[in-house]
This record gives structure tokens, C-alpha cells and sequence, in this order.
């Protein structure tokens, strides 16, 4: 899936990759996406949630074994 920016969180526990996810999207513009690799499963919760709480998309979410990918499109 196509992005603009990576954000590599793996082996980041919480509250990291959230802290950093959202420095990372104040460097967007509206409607870029942001690709995410990280490896707590907390984020499976917690990036959700950001998303929501801030209106940002979540496009897709994937795991291949212990990593979780996210691409999120900025409001």
C-alpha cells in the first residue's frame, strides 16, 4: 500500500510509538499517509484509538507474526 512517510516503532514499548506517531503526523499534510511497523501489541489498541480520538483514517491494519503494520491517512 502506498504511503509518504514510514514510522519505524519496532521494539518500542508503550507509550512510544503512540508519543511518536503523533510527531510523525504533525509532519504531514491533510490526506498523506503514514505507514507504521511496530512490534507491542498494545498498539493494536492503542493506534485505533489515536486515530479516532484525533479523526485521522485508519486505512488498513495487518500482523505478520509478531509485527503490526498500520497506514493512516491524516485528516
Amino acid at each position: 500500500m502506498e504511503h509518504q512517510a514510514l514510522l519505524d516503532a519496532t521494539d518500542l514499548l508503550c507509550p512510544e510509538p503512540v508519543m511518536m506517531l503523533h510527531v510523525e503526523m504533525r509532519k504531514l499534510a491533510s490526506k498523506q499517509i503514514l505507514k507504521v511497523i511496530a512490534t507491542d501489541p498494545s498498539t493494536t489498541r492503542d493506534i485505533p484509538k489515536f486515530c479516532q480520538f484525533l479523526g485521522h483514517q485508519l486505512i488498513n491494519q495487518e500482523q505478520e507474526d509478531d509485527i503490526y503494520y498500520y497506514w493512516i491517512e491524516k485528516k
